[in-house]
């Protein structure tokens, strides 16, 4: 198994940021403007890129703190079976936020790719925190893959 981790920094309130990770808008200000369903344990989300996208249910939410989601559903593949956890924690001058897709089969260029962009949407939740204006999808920086 193999899992991708980052944290970052994050100068903002605790309630603001778990707000960003658990509504349908909190979501859609940095991942992609297309997403649905996020509400308490049990509930699945549905992010959408240009028409696909992943599906995942929520399984933990500790306000403030942490929130879990399970993938669920097909796409894309190498997702199957994993999990992501946003875990929070107040800083003197900042929100630590700490995060892993966890659970990967195996480490692959797809997975490499993934890691950057996923990367590349903390830093967006970042923004979208500190400046009120993330870059979620259409409106991310695109990265280039080959499988």
């Amino acid at each position: 198994m193999a899992d991708i981790q980052h944290q970052v920094g994050i100068q903002g309130r605790l309630d603001q940021i778990y707000h960003a990770l658990t509504t349908d808008e909190g979501l859609s200000t940095w991942w992609t403007t297309d997403t649905q369903g996020a509400g308490e344990v049990g509930s699945i989300i549905h992010f959408r890129f240009g028409g696909d996208g992943p599906d995942f249910e929520v399984t933990e939410l500790v306000p403030n703190s942490r929130v879990r989601w399970r993938h669920s559903g097909t796409m894309p593949e190498e997702w199957m079976g994993t999990e992501i956890t946003f875990s929070l924690r107040e800083m003197s001058d900042q929100v630590l936020l700490r995060f892993s897709h966890a659970n990967w089969k195996a480490a692959s260029d797809f997975m490499a790719h993934c890691s950057t962009k996923w990367g590349v949407f903390l830093l967006s939740l970042k923004d979208a925190i500190e400046s009120g204006k993330g870059r979620p999808f259409p409106d991310d920086i695109h990265i280039d893959h080959s499988e």
